[in-house]
This record gives C-alpha cells, sequence and structure tokens, in this order.
C-alpha cells in the first residue's frame, strides 16, 4: 500500500461495535475496530446494576468482488487496495476475484449450486457492506460482474434480503469516459434493485491514471485519493447504520 492510505485512526478504537453479535471467522486476527458509545462519551463503564450492557460486538465485515481475467486488471487492484485500507480501519474483509467468481450462468430454475457460488453467497450473507469493482465492456459491467450480482436473487429469503441494509461501494474501470459513465450509473441501478445503498462516491478509473507498481501500489494519488473516500464513506455508513439496528 502506498501513502494515500484511509486513516483507521478515525474509525479504529479499543472496542468495537458493528452489525451483530457474531464473532470473527475462527483463525482471522483481533485488530482495532470501530469505537464503542462509551467511549465516545468518555465513559469506562456503566454503574452496575445502571442499564444492561450490550454484549460486544464482531468487527464489520466487507465483502469485494470483481475483476477480470486479467492478473493486472486495474479493476481487481483497485478493489484488493480499497479492501487494505478498510481492514487497516478495523474490518474482516472477504476478496472474490476472477477466480472465484468463474461460476456457472446463474440459472433461477436450477437449484444446483457450486461450492464457489455457495462461499459467495454465505459471505454477501453475513457481510455488513460490498464492494464491487468492474471493468466496463460495451457501456456495460463485464459478465462476469453481472453474473455474480444474478446469484444474489438466492438471497431473496434471507434474513436481510440482497444487499438490504448495505453500503455499496462501486469502482469501474475504462478508458473510455463515456463507457465508465453508463457503467457506473448501470451498477448503481443494479444496486438499488438489490435494496443496497450506492456510496455517494462512485470511483471510475482509466487504466493510464490507476497504474500500480510492482508492489502493488498505486502511482497517482489523485486515484489514491478516490479510493480512500470511498472507503472512508463505506466505513462510515456501517459505523452510523449500526446505531439504529
Amino acid at each position: 500500500m502506498g501513502d494515500h492510505l484511509f486513516s483507521a485512526s478515525r474509525f479504529g478504537g479499543a472496542s468495537g461495535e458493528a452489525a451483530d453479535d457474531r464473532g470473527p471467522q475462527s483463525g482471522s486476527e483481533p485488530v482495532a475496530s470501530l469505537p464503542s458509545r462509551t467511549a465516545r462519551r468518555g465513559v469506562d463503564a456503566p454503574p452496575a446494576g445502571a442499564v444492561p450492557v450490550r454484549p460486544r460486538r464482531r468487527r464489520p465485515m466487507i465483502v469485494g468482488l470483481g475483476g477480470t481475467g486479467r492478473p493486472d486488471c486495474v479493476a481487481y487492484q483497485s478493489l484488493a487496495t480499497a479492501l487494505a485500507t478498510m481492514a487497516q480501519a478495523g474490518a474482516e474483509t472477504a476478496l472474490f476475484g476472477a477466480g472465484e467468481l468463474d461460476l456457472p450462468m446463474y440459472n433461477p430454475d436450477r437449484p444446483e449450486r457450486t461450492s464457489a457460488a455457495l462461499r459467495l453467497l454465505a459471505a454477501v450473507e453475513r457481510c455488513d457492506a460490498v464492494v464491487i469493482a468492474a471493468a466496463a465492456w460495451h457501456g456495460a459491467a463485464s459478465g462476469l460482474v453481472k453474473n455474480a450480482l444474478d446469484y444474489l436473487e438466492d438471497l431473496r429469503g434471507a434474513p436481510r434480503p440482497y444487499l438490504d441494509g448495505r453500503a455499496v461501494g462501486l469502482i469501474v474501470s475504462a478508458a473510455d469516459p463515456q463507457a465508465a459513465g453508463t457503467t457506473l450509473a448501470g451498477l448503481r441501478a443494479t444496486v438499488h434493485q438489490l435494496r443496497g445503498w450506492p456510496t455517494p462516491l462512485g470511483v471510475t478509473l482509466a487504466p493510464a491514471e490507476a497504474a500500480f507498481d510492482p508492489h502493488g501500489r498505486l502511482r497517482d494519488p489523485v486515484t489514491a485519493g478516490k479510493l480512500e473516500t470511498l472507503a472512508d464513506q463505506i466505513m462510515g455508513f456501517i459505523y452510523a447504520w449500526s446505531q439504529v439496528i
């Protein structure tokens, strides 16, 4: 990662509150998480017997999906950068690239699902936010990404159907600004249909502007700043949403 990372200290803290009472996945390492309400009030703990003490909540879970079949794809590298930034701020992350999204064409009338599809659905069902990164193909998101989003129809009966109540960050890579704009608009429409909340900022990147060095660090500070803002908005939404559910 480069020097233009989201500041984890803005949302990091000694005790965490996020989305529900489940613990992090086994094997994950403890990191700083979102500040508790008592920490923000400057109070160590409520007096004994005064009010019930809320159980400590798990750190937020963020799923990233996207990319293309190219290992050096700008969309995938940008997605990995955004997830790494939020991991530094205390999130648990799961990244689904081209290898994990190489799924059969979605068919709602055929209930059989591959193990890869089941892993994607399980991760999205328990997550608090999603980041989608797509290359623009003929003015729309690539079939790889669109097919993965079609699989979310299987979550229609979940306690939180589809992407309900989740912030969704969008990243589009395209050499043509017009293609980038139409692809971003199409993804936003899809997210709305899935009951998700697209972040105010949708990041569009031209491959020439989003160059990465051999260590995976962004060379362009403007592009790094866009991804930082996207991470900021997602983490802010998760924190605000956790106070009302």
